[in-house]
C-alpha cells in the first residue's frame, strides 16, 4: 500500500468518527433543547423562573452553533438519531417521581442534575474540538473558546440552582406554628378570629 492510499484511508477513518462523534452530541443536544424548554416553561412563574429561561436560549443557540459546525466540517446529520434524541426526551418523563398523575416537585432537582450531565458533555466536546483547532483550519479557535466559557457559565448555574432547590426541596426550614390570638376558654379554631 502506498503512502497516498494509506493517507487517505486514514482521513476517511477520521471524518466516519467525526460524523458519529458529532451527530451523538447533536442527539444529545436535541435532548437538551427540549428539556431545557420544559423546565422553563414549567417553572415560568417560579424563583427558577427567569434563571431556567436564560439557560433555554443558551442552550439553544448552542445547539444551533454545533448544527454550523457539522456543516463546516462536512458532516452530515444524521436525522434518525436527532428524533430517536427527540423522543427518548419525551418518553422520560414517564419516569416514576412519587405521584400518579402530576409531577412532584423532585423533579425539578433530576432534570437539573440531567441538564448539568449534558452540559458537561458538552463542554468536553468544545474542549475537544479545541484541542483539534490547531490541525484544523475549519475548526474557529476563538468562537469555541466562547462555547466553552459559556458552558462552564452554565455549569455554575446549574449547580447553584440545584442546590436551591435541594434546599427548599428536602431541606426544607421548619417553621414554628403560629400561635393563637383567641382568649383561653373560647371555642374559636386556632388562629381564626372569633367574631367570622
Amino acid at each position: 500500500m502506498n503512502t497516498t492510499t494509506q493517507s487517505s484511508q486514514d482521513a476517511g477513518t477520521r471524518q466516519k468518527r467525526l460524523v458519529i462523534y458529532l451527530n451523538d452530541h447533536l442527539a444529545g443536544s436535541t435532548a437538551g433543547v427540549e428539556l431545557a424548554r420544559r423546565m422553563a416553561g414549567e417553572h415560568r412563574q417560579s424563583p427558577f423562573g427567569e434563571a431556567l429561561e436564560n439557560l433555554r436560549k443558551e442552550v439553544s443557540q448552542d445547539r444551533q452553533a454545533l448544527v454550523r459546525l457539522l456543516a463546516d466540517l462536512d458532516v452530515p446529520v444524521r436525522r434518525y438519531k436527532v428524533y430517536g434524541a427527540w423522543l427518548a426526551e419525551k418518553a422520560g418523563r414517564a419516569k416514576p417521581n412519587g405521584r400518579l398523575v402530576r409531577r412532584s416537585g423532585l423533579s425539578l432537582l433530576i432534570e437539573l442534575e440531567a441538564m448539568r450531565l449534558g452540559v458537561q458533555g458538552k463542554a468536553a466536546l468544545w474542549r475537544g474540538l479545541l484541542a483539534g483547532s490547531a490541525q484544523d483550519a475549519r475548526l474557529d479557535a476563538d468562537r469555541l473558546e466562547e462555547l466553552l466559557r459559556r458552558a462552564d457559565r452554565q455549569i455554575r448555574t446549574l449547580d447553584a440552582l440545584h442546590a436551591r432547590a435541594a434546599d427548599t426541596l428536602l431541606f426544607p426550614t421548619s417553621r414554628p406554628e403560629p400561635t393563637s390570638t383567641a382568649p383561653t376558654g373560647t371555642n374559636a379554631p386556632t388562629g381564626t378570629n372569633a367574631s367570622t
